[in-house]
């Protein structure tokens, strides 16, 4: 992450529940009311995902409230699909990762970068119930080791 780059809004469960693989810098397509409430941080992106049809990517279940101050702007749906800007050739790569079966497309986090809204998006491969309990006691384990280092230093 540079200097020139503000996180708006992270996916926390992302990691806990996918194996994360490739990730890619996405655009996103907004109005203006949008990218105001996304500058307030009225972002979330929990449950949303990645769908690509027709040779474009759409986000879908994001969650971006209203902007109260929009003025004669009709608010539109806070979960409506919004359009990915990405290349072509990242978008037939994201298409053929997906093919594959348990394969699936999640953004990461939301952040602005140089004043323009971009979206973390990575392919993942969701964990099992007892993949995500061994990591859970893995992390565990490195608490304790780092405490009991700590305590004899």
């Amino acid at each position: 992450m540079s200097q020139d780059e503000k996180t708006i809004a992270v996916n926390r469960k992302a990691r806990h529940d996918y194996e994360i693989g490739e990730t890619y810098e996405a655009g996103l397509v907004l109005t203006g009311p949008e990218i105001k409430s996304i500058r307030a941080g009225r972002v979330n992106l929990r449950d949303s995902y990645v769908v690509i049809k027709d040779g474009e990517a759409w986000v879908y279940n994001m969650h971006i409230s209203p902007y109260k101050h929009a003025g004669t702007h009709e608010p539109l749906d806070p979960k409506r699909p919004r359009k990915l800007l990405l290349h072509k050739h990242e978008i037939g790569r994201l298409a053929g990762k997906v093919a594959a079966k348990g394969v699936t497309i999640i953004p990461l986090r939301l952040y602005l970068k140089r004043n323009l809204a971009k979206l973390e998006i990575a392919v993942a491969r969701g964990k099992k119930k007892y993949d995500k309990r061994a990591a859970l006691a893995e992390r565990e384990a490195r608490r304790q080791i780092e405490r009991a280092l700590k305590t004899l230093r």
